[in-house]
């Protein structure tokens, strides 16, 4: 079917099952045209969530369609691929995180978003990329287990007193971007800026001039003087930052940053699984209570 009927089609089933799609910056650009809401992966939940709508159908990966589901209990909540996974939140499961809580007693656990929600259930309290080091600053304790991504453990670290420890896990998308390919770009483009995300190793943010979220660095490159912007992160992210500044040059820092399970979501499948109401992601009630309050924790401690 064309792209461009398919996406009609598409837009007739959600009016008419009441359902709303999110979708994540990283998507193919043809499912960014047609979202109801596009952005972050928790910043869509909390959206979705002040919504009236009885379908959530969460074109990104499978913790973000978990997120939908804790925050609305109420609604159905649909993933396009089920298999979409993310290789970040796979690098530590409850079990390990048990472990090394009963091994540590009374560190604080703060789990980024890119977590299972078994994950979020054992934790103190949640952080995006954009508010860590104000979730870490709001804790009383000295002592934070961070998880799962070491980079933005490490990252945050530099921005507060706290003894933060890493956990072992990274983005392969972010983390395998090195220095030398950054520096090698920025040759070639002496008057371009760098932004990258804090998933990104510690060599690569030290050669930045804006280190933040997706829809950070979205922003940034609005409000930059300069015409021509090299970018570390997910090659998704280019559809958005060429729709807000038309007038400006995208960069990649390195061709081989794409995440491939974000990129499994095709047109045909988001109509697939509305049209037979297929893929419900569900979260147990002993699992969702627990993690909402660890979701709701950071709201807390963003305002």
């Amino acid at each position: 079917m064309e792209k461009g009927t398919l996406q009609k089609r598409i837009r007739g089933l959600l009016k008419e099952k009441n359902a709303i799609l999110l979708v994540h910056y990283y998507q193919r650009g043809e499912v960014q045209e047609i979202a109801d809401l596009l952005g972050d992966s928790f910043a869509l939940s909390v959206e979705a969530a002040k919504t009236g709508a009885d379908i959530i159908v969460f074109a990104g990966v499978h913790f973000m369609a978990e997120s939908a589901c804790i925050l609305s209990p109420q609604k159905t909540v649909l993933l396009p691929r089920p298999e979409a996974g993310c290789p970040l939140a796979d690098m530590i499961t409850p079990g390990e995180l048990a472990a090394f809580k009963k091994e540590n007693p009374g560190v604080q656990v703060v789990s980024y978003v890119n977590s299972s929600a078994a994950v979020k259930a054992q934790s103190d309290i949640c952080c995006t990329s954009s508010n860590v080091v104000k979730v870490i600053n709001s804790l009383e304790g000295d002592r934070v287990l961070m998880v799962p991504d070491g980079n933005l453990a490490r990252y945050a670290a530099g921005f507060t007193r706290k003894e933060v420890i890493p956990w072992k896990g990274y983005c392969p998308v972010h983390h395998l971007v090195t220095a030398v390919e950054v520096r090698a770009v920025k040759a070639k483009h002496p008057q371009a800026v760098f932004a990258c995300h804090p998933e990104c190793n510690q060599e690569v943010t030290a050669l930045a001039d804006y280190v933040g979220s997706t829809a950070g660095i979205i922003q940034f490159a609005k409000e930059t003087k300069a015409s021509e912007i090299i970018v570390g992160s997910e090659q998704g992210i280019f559809f958005p930052l060429k729709k807000a500044s038309p007038e400006k040059t995208f960069i990649p820092a390195s061709d081989k940053m794409i995440c491939e399970t974000m990129k499994l979501t095709t047109l045909d499948d988001i109509y697939r699984v509305l049209d037979r109401m297929e893929n419900v992601v569900t979260v147990p009630e002993d699992v969702r209570v627990p993690a909402s309050l660890a979701l709701r924790r950071m709201l807390e401690a963003s305002e």
